[in-house]
């Protein structure tokens, strides 16, 4: 389970080292950083959708999307056969999992972008940098 206050200043380490580098790294990292952060309220949107799982492939977690997807479809399933209270468990047991993900939207992303910030800053420390030219 994330810890709010760590996941928060986890994400001062980061911010601090961006700070300081030259203004034109720092606009080059944050162009390179821009396409890998996610928002809270996408998720918690995808977190509503009627394709349980979307949250999880809007950060990129294919295998925790397609376990979420295949027992709200095999809970379903279970519904028509005489399993039915096993598939009325595993319903409410994704129903609990979906609803913590979406009370806990804000630090889930917020522990994400933290580590595509680091990551990023991690590639863009190993990458030579080139000599910006003003013309």
């Amino acid at each position: 389970m994330l810890n709010r206050k760590l996941v928060e200043a986890e994400e001062e380490r980061p911010r601090r080292e961006v700070a300081a580098l030259p203004a034109p790294e720092r606009r080059r990292f944050y162009d390179e950083v821009r396409s890998r952060v996610r928002d809270p309220d996408t998720y918690a949107v995808a977190n509503y959708a009627v394709f349980v799982g979307a949250h999880h492939f809007y950060l990129g977690r294919w295998g925790r999307g397609f376990a979420a997807l295949l027992l709200f479809i095999g809970a379903l399933l279970l519904l028509a056969t005489p399993l039915q209270p096993l598939g009325v468990v595993t319903l409410l047991g994704v129903l609990v999992v979906e609803l913590y993900s979406l009370f806990r939207s804000e630090v889930i992303v917020q522990d994400y972008n933290n580590q595509a910030y680091r990551s990023t800053l991690e590639q863009f420390k190993a990458t030579p940098r080139s000599v910006v030219s003003n013309g």
